[in-house]
């Protein structure tokens, strides 16, 4: 559940222009490659946030903390076995890191994970996440291979590759449930609404994807997928349910990149 925002009034206007420079100095980051202007920014962000509301100015801290680690390395795909440690390493810091300046600095809860709810899946669900990976298979190898962002991926040449690979499309699925929802997502909409906050949690999340790989035209999807998982968790409030969906989504993403570099394997796609 998303911890109810803090009751100090604050301008809407002081509160939303740190949070968007947090979210543009991803962009900056991530994106664009920028990490003069970009660390800049987030630094500046922050510390106007501390100055216009504590409670966000905490909130914000936890996002950036996240951000900075992740611009410490390329999250350039790669699997070979010293950039597959270090990627995992720096992720999985960006996490714990916020996690635990909640609970031990900050002494409190603002970070939880709903993985059980005790509401069964509506059918409406149920038919989304049988929907996904057919709209994965539909989308994602045309997207891939007309617009040659596979090549953004390694071509994989042999079988430890190939299980590198598929833990790595895995883990990233994972946490980007994590720190962009259950994190950046959750924080924010403790300021603010579900669009806003979904919007600058999917500046974040889209940026952190052009990095990784997901360029030409790929925003035309990483940026709906962005806001509908950060509706979806609105909706069900349930962490298990989010993360379904973006690993079969994932399994697609593996299956397509693979099938781009070897079109002999898994010939099951229509591009």
């Amino acid at each position: 559940m998303v911890p109810p925002a803090p009751t100090r009034a604050t301008p809407p206007a002081l509160t939303l222009l740190p949070a968007a420079g947090v979210s543009v100095s991803a962009f900056l980051l991530f994106a664009l490659l920028l990490p003069g202007w970009g660390h800049a920014l987030l630094l500046l962000s922050v510390g106007a946030a501390w100055l216009v509301n504590r409670d966000l100015g905490k909130d914000l801290t936890l996002i950036g903390l996240g951000i900075a680690i992740v611009s410490s390395t390329s999250v350039e795909a790669d699997v070979s076995w010293d950039r597959f440690l270090t990627i995992g390493t720096v992720l999985t810091l960006a996490f714990l890191v916020p996690l635990a300046v909640d609970r031990l600095v900050y002494r409190r809860r603002a970070i939880t994970f709903p993985w059980r709810t005790g509401q069964p899946w509506l059918p409406m669900q149920k038919a989304y996440v049988i929907a996904v990976p057919l709209l994965g298979w539909a989308i994602l190898p045309f997207y891939f291979i007309r617009s040659g962002a596979y090549q953004n991926w390694p071509h994989i040449t042999n079988a430890s590759e190939l299980v590198r690979f598929f833990l790595g499309v895995n883990f990233v699925g994972l946490w980007d449930e994590l720190f962009f929802i259950i994190t950046c997502f959750a924080l924010l909409r403790r300021h603010f609404g579900v669009w806003t906050a979904n919007v600058l949690q999917a500046v974040i999340f889209v940026s952190f994807l052009w990095e990784l790989g997901y360029r030409s035209w790929g925003p035309l999807l990483t940026i709906p997928f962005a806001l509908l998982q950060g509706w979806i968790f609105t909706r069900t409030k349930s962490l298990t349910y989010v993360v379904v969906v973006h690993l079969l989504f994932d399994v697609i993403v593996f299956l397509a990149i693979i099938h781009a570099h070897n079109p002999e394997w898994i010939p099951i796609f229509i591009y």
